[in-house]
């Protein structure tokens, strides 16, 4: 399996078929820089209200501020009108997407409640009129995230993806679970390949990819045109390049040893700091230096003293000692 260029919609040419997934809490602008500074190519935004860009809410437009420095960007908006959709739509456009992505797979009960995110699976209709009227709105590419049904007994992803590229969509992504599984059990790749034989739209595959072995399983299971790293990039922003770099056969971008590691987490947190206001950007800080502290020695204790720091100074001090230990 090697690497190639996806077209999206005929406007968008991404020349690597790796990309980072939408992830909430954690697929935020510093994320995104550092991911891109490895390797990356189109990453997604967090998950997005299309309500709270509607009316104008200022966390969420802040979520979306750096688009015209990110390019290609695909911003991933969720809810269940389709005339709201459709103004948040053009909202991200005005604001500098390159894609929207309209969310059909989240499984929380929070957006389940409100008729979004995986609800949308089960109404075929609505999902087709959001699709169609964002499309109708924006001039750039419509895609969508979805799951291979809401249960094992009703694993409707082809069917419905094929109603969402009639509707406009120009790319569909598949979450090789149900929404019954969350995030549990395996994800069945091969399931996907039945929705890469129902349309003529790019298929990316989703679900268990953490390393270049998976992703290689992965399409030859799924057929899929492409992959979306999602949870394996927690702690390692530098996955999605390492793994375009072995499907293309050279050499991985990313760090290897220790000191190499912490250049790339040093220039995260400068980010985090550059982005956010000192209480926000130590709050991110901790977080992802808990992710990017697994497996290592001393980790636990690592982790214990996080939330004893109150600076980005002292985290980035404290990410120092760990790993200057291990080198």
């Amino acid at each position: 399996m090697k690497t190639s260029p996806i077209e999206i919609g005929g406007s968008v040419f991404v020349k690597k078929n790796v990309i980072l997934a939408p992830l909430a809490g954690i697929t935020d602008f510093p994320f995104r820089e550092t991911a891109r500074m490895c390797g990356a190519e189109l990453t997604f935004t967090e998950i997005v209200s299309a309500n709270g860009l509607v009316f104008g809410n200022l966390k969420t437009l802040f979520m979306i501020s750096r688009l015209p420095e990110e390019q290609p960007i695909a911003v991933q908006i969720f809810g269940s009108q389709p005339e709201i959709m459709a103004d948040a739509a053009v909202v991200c456009q005005e604001m500098g997407a390159t894609l929207i992505d309209i969310n059909m797979g989240c499984p929380e009960k929070k957006v389940i409640k409100t008729g979004a995110g995986a609800a949308l699976m089960l109404q075929p209709e609505t999902a087709e009129k959001i699709v169609r009227e964002v499309a109708s709105r924006v001039c750039v590419p419509v895609t969508c995230k979805i799951r291979l049904g809401w249960s094992r007994s009703d694993l409707n992803a082809p069917a419905f993806a094929r109603r969402m590229e009639e509707a406009g969509a120009s790319m569909i992504t598949v979450h090789a679970r149900t929404r019954n599984q969350m995030f549990s059990g395996r994800a069945d790749w091969k399931e996907i390949s039945r929705v890469k034989e129902a349309v003529s739209i790019p298929v990316i595959a989703n679900g268990d990819v953490c390393s270049a072995a998976d992703a290689k399983r992965c399409l030859k299971a799924s057929k899929s045109d492409g992959i979306m790293v999602g949870r394996g990039a927690m702690g390692r922003p530098w996955t999605v390049g390492n793994i375009s770099a072995s499907l293309a056969g050279t050499r991985e971008i990313a760090p290897h040893g220790p000191a190499k590691k912490l250049e790339v987490i040093l220039f995260h947190l400068d980010t985090i700091e550059n982005f956010y206001d000192k209480q926000v950007a130590v709050k991110s800080a901790r977080k992802h230096l808990a992710w990017y502290s697994r497996g290592m020695r001393n980790s636990a204790a690592f982790r214990d003293r996080l939330f004893k720091v109150g600076g980005i100074n002292e985290l980035k001090n404290l990410a120092a000692s760990l790993f200057n230990a291990t080198s």
